[in-house]
């Protein structure tokens, strides 16, 4: 079992910056893709940001620019840089990860999520 455990929730201004962490522990073999989502009220859950194992990244178009995804493989950490924030980013921050066991099967886990707020 794999638990997530994020953390940098906030209130923030717009034009503002803030700092999301998931953390990943438990029984790890390897996490592979890891996301980040964002469930905002009256809306469904959008993916946000992407990275591979390796590295690779991909954006939704409405952050290109303005938030970037990493990871730290040897924390099974992932982290979201928002800057430039709006009042449109508010909503719940979900990370998502995907976990390969030693027998070859994938999972799915997600975090509780963080809320984020934009507003002056």
């Amino acid at each position: 079992q794999v638990q997530l455990v994020e953390s940098g929730r906030g209130l923030v201004q717009p034009g503002g910056s803030l700092r999301l962490s998931c953390a990943a522990s438990g029984s790890i073999f390897s996490i592979n893709t890891m996301r980040w989502y964002c469930h905002a009220t009256g809306k469904q859950r959008e993916l946000v940001a992407v990275i591979m194992r390796g590295g690779s990244t991909n954006y939704a178009d409405s952050v290109k620019g303005r938030f970037t995804i990493s990871r730290d493989n040897a924390k099974n950490t992932v982290y979201l840089q928002m800057n430039s924030l709006k009042p449109e980013d508010t909503a719940v921050y979900y990370c998502k990860a995907d976990h390969s066991t030693s027998w070859g099967s994938v999972y799915n886990y997600w975090g509780q999520g963080t809320q984020v707020t934009v507003s002056s």
